[in-house]
């Protein structure tokens, strides 16, 4: 069934080649390490898509310690506070190294770089480039410094399908490609293979990213964190295009703002106005939405006639749809965008299973809490890789001979499980809605089919949202709408996950019972 690939034995494997995966790469070396990607070289990842930029204190009026508390403050009282500190103080560092590996940032005329602002923030921290385009020219500068060093070998075209465990710790990966199946021993994984947004279908991200790598470490038995917490975008472009088109915070920051059909803006009373946090400019639009109305990003005062020289990607996708951002308003809606949730890991990026770390979204670091704070991802994954490859550097390569599974898994297809997952766990959400995602995701989970995985991936969500009891961040529960006394983050494996929907389903239709 299988290949073994006998001359890439115990090198470390990197699952993903994102802005993570590749900084993870590039960090490793001179060691030698693989580099596997499902699809060409950065052409699927959600890091391509990124528009704003990355948070870094390099304004003059600005410090890591106003930093750290715009980034606590957006967590809602669920951030690592020495994380936090730890990414925060590290990111100037960060965008000196991505200078280096050929990142053309944009500068003023006086050729400092020039920063934006984004909501939440309290000054101009948003380092970008190529305007709106930040997500292509990182992945641009990165693949060629990826592709010009020897040391990392890339395999293109393949697709990880399950991680081999031996003596409960990492001892090789399966993944299947065009032209077969391959084995890699090894006892060093990183997964860095981005969120969740696919599992929805109004989402900014690649409708491939729909939480493989989550799926991956949990059928491994790896615990997992706050997977509840989805950060929906509040001004995707609202059209049928899916992945939807991102109409980046940045615009707001440059003071365009949230109106309806009627020209009403009606979040001008919100604490923040437009540029509140996240979660609650997606509430805000969400419920406009949601009594019959329609909503427009107005652009036309501010940034006006500037709009196409400061954002051209959103001006050009605009104009591809009819729209001219300077004369007409931009019709939005909130789509899935970020999963502050993912794989618990400690400060080096290790998970609960030896050898095996997680870097960029797909890791719960504890830096963003309950709602993350606007470009501080791509801060994360530039910071986070450098402190994952230290670790993966420091672990001695191991001899690994795993028993091979009878058959490897199908590829996942998350198509079946969209409608349930949209409807439970959105904007807002209800523990009635979640308890009947429970139910139909735990049906799905053991048939060893294609919507297997992405519906394990659903069903640890789910049971986490109808778990916490309480509105924290971008969790929040129409039938628990305040929030708890003390904040906890949320800790769950797949086993758990299985008992807890296998108990609610039995216990569930009694309460139904009970209640006619």
């Amino acid at each position: 069934m299988t290949i073994d690939a006998h001359d890439l034995s115990g090198r470390p494997i990197i699952i993903g080649a994102g802005i993570a995966g590749m900084m993870t790469a590039l960090a490793l070396a001179p060691e030698p390490v693989v580099l596997l990607t499902k699809a060409p070289l950065g052409a699927e990842a959600s890091s391509v898509l990124a528009q704003g930029g990355l948070a870094a204190s390099l304004g003059a009026d600005d410090s890591p310690t106003l930093h750290l508390a715009d980034t606590l403050a957006a967590g809602d009282g669920l951030c690592d506070p020495a994380t936090a500190k730890r990414i925060v103080e590290a990111a100037p560092a960060a965008i000196e190294t991505l200078e280096r590996l050929g990142v053309a940032f944009d500068r003023t005329t006086a050729g400092m770089i020039r920063l934006g602002l984004e909501a939440a923030h309290s000054r101009r921290r948003i380092v970008h480039a190529a305007g709106d385009a930040t997500g292509v020219e990182l992945v641009r500068a990165l693949a060629t410094a990826v592709r010009r060093t020897p040391t990392i070998t890339l395999l293109e075209g393949l697709e990880a399908r399950q991680l081999l465990i031996e003596d409960n710790a990492i001892a090789g990966v399966l993944a299947a490609g065009s032209s077969g199946d391959v084995a890699l021993m090894t006892g060093r994984v990183v997964l860095a293979t981005g969120g969740v947004g696919g599992l929805f279908h109004d989402t900014t991200n690649p409708l491939g990213s729909f939480g493989q790598g989550l799926a991956l470490a949990a059928r491994a038995g790896a615990v997992l964190s706050d997977l509840e917490f989805v950060q929906f975008h509040p001004t995707a472009l609202d059209g049928p295009t899916r992945p939807m088109r991102l109409i980046s915070e940045a615009v707001r920051g440059e003071g365009a703002v949230l109106i309806d059909e009627n020209g009403f803006r009606f979040l001008k009373d919100l604490p923040g106005g437009e540029l509140a946090t996240r979660d609650a400019v997606a509430r805000g639009v969400f419920r406009h939405l949601a009594k019959g109305h329609r909503v427009f990003l107005d652009a036309r005062e501010r940034p006006g006639a500037n709009f196409a020289a400061r954002f051209p990607a959103i001006a050009g996708f605009c104009h591809e749809v009819g729209l001219n951002p300077a004369l007409e308003p931009i019709p939005v809606r909130p789509a899935a965008h970020y999963h502050m949730g993912g794989i618990a890991v400690d400060e080096a990026g290790r998970s609960s299973i030896a050898g095996l770390w997680a870097c960029g979204e797909v890791a719960a670091t504890g830096l963003h809490g309950a709602n993350r704070l606007a470009s501080n991802s791509l801060t994360e994954a530039v910071v986070t890789a450098g402190w994952v490859a230290a670790s993966v550097a420091e672990t001695a390569a191991r001899s690994c001979r795993p028993s091979m599974p009878a058959r490897i898994a199908p590829r996942p297809d998350a198509s079946s499980v969209r409608s349930t997952v949209s409807r439970a766990l959105g904007v807002e959400r209800n523990g009635d809605e979640l308890r009947d995602a429970i139910a139909a995701l735990l049906s799905l989970v053991s048939n060893q089919d294609a919507a297997s995985d992405p519906a394990a991936v659903g069903l640890m969500m789910a049971v986490s949202a109808v778990q916490r009891q309480e509105s924290r961040g971008a969790h929040y529960r129409k039938d628990f709408a305040q929030k708890a006394a003390v904040a906890r983050r949320s800790f769950i494996s797949l086993d758990e996950a299985i008992d807890f929907a296998r108990k609610l389903t039995d216990e569930f239709p009694m309460q139904l019972a009970r209640s006619a």
